[in-house]
């Protein structure tokens, strides 16, 4: 039975980019956090699946959650890096990027106490116009980056990309490990969590990523965000419609759609699945 990669972005319901025209970073302090709680929940469940999974943390979180950070490394689980305060790729550019690169890796492992070895962009914010991220990645001692989703969107997506494993450059080592797609009438179709997880009926995305394993022969990456599970969080005020149902859909499912999905396949930690099998 084929081994998939589950992985958490660590963050909370304030962060995400759709929210950052309307919530300024500045503002962050003094917003109440709920990401504790809701990672806790997660780690009671991994534990009770017997799941080890990728935590891709934010280091604005790691800062403030030392406790939060030793508790997901000391139950087993990989500890990486979502960069420090949610900054998508393209609006940092090459040098703020290099420092943020190593400004994560560095507050991640004081905090967790173990080499830190993958990344995630946040917004999957890695694309053809920005590909020399790659190259700083690996010059910062990074192994391993899950930062492409081949699809299209109006946000993201790097929809000629290759749909597995590859090596942005021939000549380098790091690992590109992208959110999982299926190919479907010449089109790729997002198969790896988020909100499409939320907005399709369980049964499609059971069926896209059995698809994965059955057709592809390939593990499948799938992801969800620890607001994700929590339908009680504050609701934003003054957002637009699109933005409202693509971040409130189905929150009071979400968590017995996870625990239908951690019963239904086998699941790991993205080290163990992929720089394991690349030798």
């Amino acid at each position: 039975m084929i081994r998939n990669a589950m992985t958490i972005d660590v963050e909370d319901y304030f962060h995400v980019s759709a929210f950052a025209s309307h919530i300024s970073r500045d503002a962050w302090e003094s917003i109440p956090c709920r990401v504790e709680r809701n990672i806790d929940s997660i780690l009671m469940l991994l534990d009770e699946k017997h799941i080890k999974a990728t935590f891709f943390t934010l280091g604005w979180v790691a800062e403030r959650y030392a406790s939060m950070i030793k508790r997901i490394v000391d139950s087993g689980h990989e500890l990486a890096s979502h960069g420090c305060s949610h900054h998508r790729v393209y609006e940092l550019g090459a040098a703020l990027f290099r420092e943020d690169l190593i400004r994560s890796k560095k507050l991640l492992e004081d905090r967790g106490g173990n080499p830190v070895v993958g990344y995630r962009a946040p917004s999957f914010s890695i694309n053809s116009q920005n590909l020399w991220a790659f190259d700083l990645l690996e010059e910062t001692g990074y192994r391993y980056s899950s930062s492409v989703y081949p699809v299209r969107h109006d946000h993201y997506g790097m929809p000629d990309a290759p749909r597995f494993a590859f090596y942005p450059n021939p000549k380098g080592k790091l690992l590109e490990l992208p959110v999982t797609t299926v190919n479907l009438f010449g089109r790729n179709f997002p198969a790896g969590g988020g909100g499409y997880f939320r907005l399709w009926p369980y049964a499609i995305s059971r069926w896209f990523i059995q698809k994965v394993n059955d057709h592809d022969h390939r593990p499948a990456i799938f992801y969800f965000h620890p607001w994700e599970i929590d339908p009680e969080q504050p609701r934003q005020k003054g957002i637009g419609m699109k933005t409202r149902f693509r971040h409130y859909l189905n929150l009071d499912c979400m968590e017995k759609r996870i625990r239908l999905l951690m019963n239904d396949f086998n699941w790991g930690r993205m080290d163990e699945i992929f720089l394991d099998h690349a030798g």
